[in-house]
């Protein structure tokens, strides 16, 4: 068996987002929200990735969303490089979608939580080697949580069993800091971060992963062997790109020593990243004319960064001509 990895953009929607995922969604932010507790026992995926979306996937930032039963929104996301302002999209994406449910003529009474759970292939946080770690709105000196009142509220009307339950709050999962092997994992958050992390590299399914129907049938999906050709060219493509992309800031980050200079360190990672976005682009619609390598040229780092999310978004070098002189200096 060989078995496609979670961290791309394609393979993630497909094991987690899908129709028939749900029970495997539930176990998955049970184990890494709840501590393996079955705090969540129903949910709704919101927009399922179906097998017709292949064609015109496109790369977001939100991977999976989901309406838990008691009307919690979860957004998750996998990130495999850090960016400049990371750390700030995170915080916009949980106001956007907190904010965004309310409809014409509803009040704030109808706001409901919001969950971002964010998995980062990068170690995000150096001061801690917690594989997990959960921030939420509390008082700076006795850390009162900011919605206690509510809680308490819910907890007198027979709410939710789980104190910290209802509150917005991002959740964040270091895949570099869980160093645990196969034969080493006890918890059904163990599991589930190893399979992140480590699924290309099974030949066959563990019998520790049988152990957990959601993640024997996890595994069953990401088996290349049930996918079609188009799916597979599709994960074959964003992987390359996930290599080089990461060849390219390896070089950048190499050049930039070498430079010694602060200036020399920003000027190779640019260079680096339109290397790679020259590389990218011609091998989906072969050599680029002389006019759309000069925009190219004159994209700006913010607009190189732009045109890294909007790769996927093209399906013709005219799109992309059209894309480059809307951007161009």
């Amino acid at each position: 068996m060989r078995f496609i990895s979670p961290k791309t953009d394609f393979a993630f929607k497909k094991i987690f987002g899908s129709d028939q995922s749900k029970d495997i969604l539930i176990s998955f932010l049970n184990a890494m929200i709840y501590s393996g507790n079955s705090v969540i026992q129903d949910l709704e995926i919101i927009d399922p990735y179906s097998a017709g979306d292949v064609v015109d996937l496109k790369d977001t930032y939100l991977d999976v969303k989901a309406v838990l039963e008691n009307g919690t929104t979860v957004i998750i996301e996998m990130q495999l490089w850090n960016v400049e302002a990371f750390e700030k999209r995170v915080v916009y994406n949980l106001c956007k979608t907190y904010g965004n449910q309310l409809k014409s003529g509803q009040g704030y009474f109808d706001l409901n939580p919001v969950i971002a759970l964010t998995i980062t292939d990068f170690k995000l946080f150096p001061s801690t080697e917690k594989v997990i770690s959960s921030f939420y709105f509390q008082e700076e000196e006795d850390h009162l949580p900011y919605q206690e009142n509510e809680l308490a509220m819910q907890r007198g009307l027979g709410g939710f069993p789980h104190e910290r339950l209802h509150q917005d709050k991002m959740v964040f999962v270091e895949l570099p800091k869980f160093t645990k092997q196969l034969e080493e994992l006890e918890t059904l958050v163990d599991k589930w971060i190893y399979f992140i992390k480590e699924a290309p590299s099974l030949e066959v399914i563990p019998d520790q992963m049988r152990e957990i129907p959601q993640l024997e049938k996890a595994l069953t999906i990401a088996n290349q062997a049930g996918l079609s050709v188009e799916e597979l060219e599709k994960i074959r493509k964003q992987e390359m790109f996930v290599e080089d992309r990461r060849g390219a800031l390896s070089l950048a980050k190499r050049e930039g020593r070498e430079e010694g200079r602060e200036e020399g360190r920003e000027e190779g990672r640019v260079e680096g990243e339109r290397s790679l976005l020259l590389r990218q682009l011609e091998r989906r619609f072969g050599k680029l004319t002389s006019n759309a390598f000069a925009f190219l040229e004159a994209l700006n780092p913010q607009d190189l960064e732009r045109l890294s999310e909007a790769i996927w978004d093209f399906n013709t070098s005219e799109d992309l001509l059209n894309w480059l002189q809307e951007h161009s200096n």
